[in-house]
């Protein structure tokens, strides 16, 4: 079976690097924040372009935290895709706020700008784009509404490390786009640690400083709380991990987009939909996800299985669907953009470490899956 995603082959190709960095983190003794963690936040903002990066224990807090910091919380309303993760609507919800959902684009499966005016109230205090499979969110139009109507843009950059997009004809790195950003480094990611992990990352002086405070139960001065925060702090170990594989994750990205470039034009006379990315964009593929008809898709599947091919959804139930969100009052046909995808999606494996008799196999079993 080639597995949509085998991080152990990532460890074999840095193991003495990475044995060593974990050995020297274990003798030092920090394994709370620390050294290391201080290391990768530098290292983190550097690569990003940006003059804050704050490690935190996963990237759900990274995300809250961000919103925390902001003052999101009861009576307020954060606008977020319906075709995401649950973490993006889910910090919404832990603090108090509603999720607001606004549709997506049909190529991108980002957030559709010119949906977002209609869906502002007075009530509305930030938006949630997120870089959904590593392709960067029309960050210039949706930058430009928020500014419009005074909302913090929180990017959900979960997916995205080393995606980028062109702004005033500079490209800048997804995590430097909004007000703030939410990575995560769960070991699936472009950039993956062995565990959980999560950066927040902005040019803001007053959030970092408020996100620094509330990952740290809310204390500027130890065991002086101004604030209730929560115990969110990336590990040592995990950072350690990151400081090793960081300079590597250029050319991870660079395989990745390769993989995807083959298989688009492996696939190019098939019945599907391939992945895009638009002109201005600089596409990760965190996932390669194609579209396929959705009556034939348990049958596409099922064929790749038989022929020892990995594959996943992502994701299957759209968030307005989920049975959290019962109580919101949306139903099926609201986002009907979001609802033909979760029908219609199918990833591929795409990670760096793919073979090439493996890259073959996957065009050969897709091929048949699909005539």
């Amino acid at each position: 079976m080639i597995p949509p995603l085998d991080p152990t082959r990532q460890y074999q190709s840095l193991k003495t690097e990475l044995d060593a960095a974990v050995l020297e983190l274990l003798a030092s003794g920090q394994y709370i924040l620390g050294p290391a963690v201080e290391k990768f936040e530098n290292s983190a903002a550097h690569a990003l372009g940006v003059q804050h990066a704050i490690g935190v224990a996963n990237g759900t807090d990274a995300l809250q935290v961000a919103l925390q910091a902001f003052g999101i919380g009861p009576g307020d309303e954060v606008i977020v895709p319906p075709f995401t993760f649950i973490a993006t609507s889910e910090v919404v919800s832990l603090l108090g706020a509603t999720p607001v959902f606004c549709d997506i684009e049909n190529d991108t499966f980002c957030m559709d700008a010119s949906l977002l005016e209609s869906k502002i109230t007075s009530r509305t205090k930030a938006i949630i784009p997120v870089h959904l499979f590593g392709h960067p969110a029309n960050m210039n139009a949706i930058n430009a509404i928020a500014r419009t109507h005074n909302l913090l843009v929180l990017e959900d950059a979960a997916q995205a490390w080393g995606a980028k997009l062109q702004v005033n004809g500079e490209w800048k790195n997804c995590g430097a786009l909004g007000d703030i950003a939410g990575f995560s480094f769960y070991p699936t990611k472009n950039l993956g640690a062995c565990g959980e992990g999560g950066l927040i990352c902005t040019d803001d002086d007053m959030l970092a400083e408020k996100c620094n405070m509330l990952r740290t139960h809310g204390q500027r001065r130890r065991y002086i709380h101004d604030e209730i925060g929560i115990n969110s702090r990336l590990h040592g170990m995990q950072a350690a991990i990151l400081n090793v594989k960081l300079p590597h994750v250029e050319s991870w990205n660079n395989l990745r987009r390769a993989h995807a470039a083959r298989f688009n034009a492996a696939f190019a006379d098939l019945d599907l939909k391939t992945p895009v990315e638009r002109p201005d964009a600089h596409h990760v593929y965190h996932q390669y996800t194609l579209r396929v008809d959705a009556e034939r898709r348990e049958k596409i599947c099922e064929s790749l299985t038989q022929d020892g091919i990995g594959w996943a959804v992502y994701y299957p139930v759209p968030l307005h669907m989920q049975p959290v969100y019962e109580n919101l009052g949306y139903h099926a046909g609201d986002f009907p953009v979001a609802e033909l995808a979760a029908k219609e999606v199918l990833s591929l494996p795409v990670f760096p470490e793919l073979r090439e008799d493996e890259l073959e196999s996957i065009i050969t079993a897709t091929r048949r899956a699909l005539s």
